[in-house]
């Protein structure tokens, strides 16, 4: 779950000091500045519990339990809650002097305030939970009508799909190779928010990330999140290997270009992405197993990257032709390196191989480290 950025916060912030003018106008005879500072108080601290910024295993418990008796005690949990963080801005009010009332009188909520608290909050966690659900870009261009009408865009696309994922629910079953991944995407969404990426879908093992061609080659992010998500896959081994006896692997693919997204369904709306980069990018991840790398970029993304990431290094493997393409695709494999080098193109130099089968002449003897060019323009 994500805890939210600043920006989150402060616009939580002024939604819940909103909510609390409201309530001034709705009961009062207008908005008030105490209304509007219980509102902010007591929002934040209903959505920081959301987030699981404190109680968090007391939350998660929670929702292990049956429907019925996870909808009561979470009300139960929502009022105590609001009632305490009532009494708590109540006696912060009193302690600055702020309200001209008794300690007992600032303590103490109205009865005609909690309910109306209580509606504010579970509307705002039912919002957050449906903006969790689908992606925070997601859920804001379907509420801004971004993709109504479909739309041509360059985007820069990562496919993840997790290694031996198969084996391991023939052999543990398939709720242990659920559990397996459910961690593993979690522990992939992290670096994925660190590096503004976009989590797109979760297809049986793999997923599926994105970023405007733009923001995704500045600074070389995409490259960048994808070895972020291996080192930290890598750190925590001990923990993997005590909880599912094995350490995930991944094989990642990033390719990019110009496709067609727009707003799909009817009882159940998407955004999707439609045109040969997805199709392309798939085949990519699956040319990982053939060539025996972990990490491949196609020419399209490394030549618009100003320099790869401080470590990591390209190696040109030659041209392929992807199944159910006709053209052929410059791949470069990548991998950490000791020192930092810059990305070029290998200018298709290295041969072309058909049906996906590379030519013994296309294969470098040695690693061959990319240097020297500069970007072209997005």
């Amino acid at each position: 779950m994500s805890y939210g950025t600043p920006v989150f916060w402060i616009i939580m912030a002024a939604v819940s000091a909103g909510f609390g003018a409201l309530h001034g106008v709705l009961f009062l005879d207008g908005p008030t500045l105490m209304g509007t500072i219980y509102g902010t108080c007591v929002g934040v601290v209903m959505i920081a519990y959301e987030r699981g910024l404190f109680l968090g295993g007391y939350n998660r418990r929670l929702r292990q339990l049956p429907t019925l008796a996870y909808f009561v005690a979470a009300e139960i949990s929502m009022v105590v809650l609001i009632v305490a963080a009532m009494s708590a801005t109540g006696a912060a009010i009193w302690a600055l002097g702020i309200a001209d009332k008794t300690f007992v009188e600032a303590v103490t909520p109205k009865l005609t305030t909690i309910p109306f608290a209580l509606v504010v909050s579970a509307l705002l966690v039912a919002v957050l939970r449906v903006r969790d659900l689908i992606g925070s870009e997601t859920f804001t261009s379907l509420i801004l009508g971004r993709y109504h009408r479909p739309v041509s865009e360059e985007r820069v696309f990562l496919f993840l799909d997790l290694v031996g994922s198969t084996t391991y629910a023939e052999r543990h079953g398939d709720l242990a190779a659920q559990e397996l991944l459910k961690a593993v995407f979690a522990a992939i969404a992290e670096p994925v928010r660190r590096h503004r990426g976009q989590v797109d879908d979760y297809v049986g093992d793999g997923v599926i990330v994105s970023w405007p061609l733009a923001r995704g080659i500045e600074g070389a992010r995409c490259v960048a999140c994808v070895f972020a998500i291996l080192d930290t896959l890598d750190r925590d081994r001990e923990r993997w290997r005590a909880r599912f006896g094995l350490v995930p692997e991944l094989r990642a693919a990033l390719h990019g270009g110009s496709v067609v997204t727009a707003e799909v369904g009817v009882d159940r709306h998407k955004i999707a992405y439609f045109g040969d980069v997805m199709n392309a990018t798939a085949r990519l991840e699956g040319l990982c197993r053939e060539t025996g790398r972990d990490v491949l970029v196609s020419d399209a993304v490394l030549t618009r990257l100003p320099a790869l990431p401080e470590g990591i290094a390209a190696e040109a493997l030659g041209a392929y032709r992807l199944r159910g393409r006709s053209e052929t695709m410059a791949v470069h494999a990548l991998a950490q390196a000791r020192a930092p080098v810059p990305a070029v193109s290998s200018g298709h130099r290295t041969g072309v191989v058909a049906d996906r089968k590379p030519d013994a002449a296309a294969r470098p003897k040695r690693p061959q480290v990319a240097a020297g060019r500069s970007a072209a323009s997005a």
